[in-house]
């Protein structure tokens, strides 16, 4: 038992005296050249200068050093190294300088004049580098520059490297210049691996036919693709795509984009919004859902458009807009429903569809028929077309084909309603309101007629080949019958209640949109997806913190004077320990 205890005792001073020499290891001249004496340099230090064979030779836990000359301080197991300097850790992180100094007890390197680090996946150069050994970081705040061959060269004027996590943090005035694009931020951590980027703050990518800001965003270098969020917004030629939470893709020039978008077409002068977007410009389409909404931008009255999904198609030049499911359209003087409506921008025809799918068994096919509103009439067919001039774009006319109908409310009585209908309508527009309108084909009328006092004169029923109407004020001022057929003027008392409606009557008339608001009255809710995002952005952890103070203040103890001069010009530096003036480097 004795004996047990007796190995006990020697194993625990064994790993002590381990521990001990493990934490003290110190510097080892692995070649030390030439030694010289100089009587400028402190009682105890030695310089070494290389030989013709090789250059000094340093190593301490892993760490070489080469250099011309070092001046080495045993007692503060401190070096200077001069010249051609060159350290290695391991297989994979090299440094080259003019001038470098190390300390063997806080682990602190400095290096200045031409520092050039290098990792496997990048390489940074800078006038003055900082190089923790113990965190596994190099620090540099006087500007450097990282390559990185399938990335690009990133300048700053503040950078930290984590090496263990491959990162690189870059602060102020950063700027990543790659063949393809410029990308410029306040703040950006970048893995060396696998070439993902982070932006924090105000942040700009510019290339050959995008722009991107945002202030909170990730981007795939490799791959060339990105997300963004915080303000975010596309620039694409004549296009600009805002929202909450932006996808690209630089290979396909493919954007989306999802939550609270605007679409800006400065070409078209149009708006188009919704909460879910697809922009492709190679093919110059877009394509837009969830309360989408397009807006074309006139001078005195816009219009505006909506429906389930909208969809824009072809150059500026020949672009065409798609709406579906349940179009409709609103300005001032005019509003419409369809079940789709397509726009021929450089043509200035706007159709207004009724989809075959809905055959006439349908009870929801009377519905869908197109409808427009304008100054108190309602007209309706299986299909309408909007003319309007491209350039001046005020409304020129408007086509209806098969069974059209125009319907308005008689002045005095809800009940009663002016009809025409036949086989087709034409009408002609001037400042955007219809003074002329032509029915074409088996028409039909059905009128109230009053005197100057408002009073019912009687009610005009007739058939002819064809009806003119001119309008005034808003109001029909005169009906043309053109090859009548017969017709004539019956007393209220004397007209059958059945038989003021023509078949096919319609009365839409709650169905107006009457504002912008009205276009989505009878959507569904609308549930949009949560978006996270980036977090929110930590500042980093001091280069000099506790523990590395700690460091540097026991490298200080032996002689206060002349401490770990590794430590100088480093942030964020707690310790009041006066620093050594370094010597004139050679």
């Amino acid at each position: 038992m004795k004996q047990f205890k007796n190995l006990l005792v020697l194993i625990f001073f064994a790993m002590a005296w381990f521990s001990f020499a493990q934490e003290k290891e110190n510097i080892i001249i692995e070649y030390a050249g030439q030694l010289f004496t100089d009587q400028n340099i402190e009682e105890g230090a030695k310089v070494f200068v290389r030989d013709k064979s090789k250059q000094v030779h340093f190593v301490h836990k892993g760490i070489n050093m080469w250099c011309d000359k070092a001046v080495y301080y045993e007692d503060q197991d401190f070096i200077e190294a001069y010249s051609n300097v060159v350290m290695k850790q391991g297989d994979t992180i090299n440094m080259v300088a003019k001038y470098v100094e190390y300390s063997g007890i806080s682990q602190l390197a400095f290096a200045s004049g031409d520092v050039i680090l290098t990792e496997p996946q990048s390489t940074l150069k800078t006038d003055t580098l900082h190089f923790d050994r113990i965190k596994q970081q190099a620090y540099y705040n006087t500007g450097g520059t990282v390559v990185r061959d399938s990335s690009g060269t990133i300048t700053s004027q503040i950078g930290r490297y984590y090496m263990n996590a491959s990162k690189y943090q870059f602060v102020k005035d950063v700027e990543l210049v790659n063949p393809k694009y410029t990308l410029n931020t306040e703040r950006l951590d970048f893995f060396t691996e696998n070439g993902h980027a982070y932006l924090f703050g105000p942040s700009t990518i510019v290339g050959e036919t995008s722009t991107i800001y945002c202030e909170r965003g990730f981007y795939d270098t490799n791959n060339d693709v990105g997300n963004f969020q915080r303000n975010a917004k596309i620039n694409y030629d004549n296009r600009t795509v805002e929202g909450d939470s932006l996808f690209f893709d630089r290979a396909k020039s493919f954007a989306s984009a999802t939550n609270n978008i605007t679409v800006t077409d400065t070409i078209n002068k149009s708006i188009v919004k919704g909460h879910y977007a697809e922009v492709w410009r190679a093919k110059d389409s877009m394509f837009i859902t969830k309360r989408a909404l397009a807006i074309t931008v006139q001078e005195k009255d816009s219009i505006y458009m909506h429906a389930d999904t909208l969809m824009v198609t072809g150059k500026p030049e020949n672009r065409i807009t798609r709406a579906y499911y349940n179009a409709r359209l609103y300005k001032s003087d005019l509003a419409g429903k369809s079940d789709s409506i397509h726009v021929n921008h450089k043509l200035g025809i706007t159709k207004m569809i009724n989809l075959s799918r809905f055959s006439s068994k349908d009870a929801f096919a009377l519905q869908r028929k197109p409808v427009l509103w304008n100054i108190g009439n309602q007209m309706t067919g299986d299909t309408i077309h909007l003319i309007s001039n491209p350039i001046t774009e005020q409304l020129d006319s408007l086509k209806v084909f098969n069974n059209a109908f125009l319907i308005s409310k008689d002045t005095i009585s809800d009940d009663a309603f002016n009809q025409i209908k036949g086989q087709r309508l034409i009408g002609l527009f001037k400042d955007n309101e219809i003074y002329n309108i032509d029915i074409i084909k088996n028409a039909e009328t059905i009128r109230y007629l009053r005197n100057d006092d408002t009073q019912l004169i009687g009610i005009q029923k007739s058939k002819s080949g064809s009806i003119n109407v001119k309008i005034i004020d808003k109001t029909i001022d005169e009906v043309r019958f053109i090859n009548q057929i017969d017709g004539n003027i019956f007393p209220d008392s004397n007209f059958p209640k059945s038989g003021r409606k023509f078949r096919g009557f319609d009365w839409r008339g709650e169905e107006q949109p009457l504002s912008v608001e009205d276009l989505f009255k009878d959507d569904p809710p609308l549930d949009l997806p949560i978006i996270e995002g980036l977090k929110e952005y930590v500042p980093s952890e001091n280069f000099i913190d506790d523990a590395t103070n700690e460091r540097i203040e026991e490298a200080g103890k032996k002689t206060p004077e002349k401490a770990n001069k590794a430590a100088r010009n480093l942030p964020e530096k707690k310790t009041t320990t006066p620093l050594k003036t370094m010597p004139k480097k050679e």
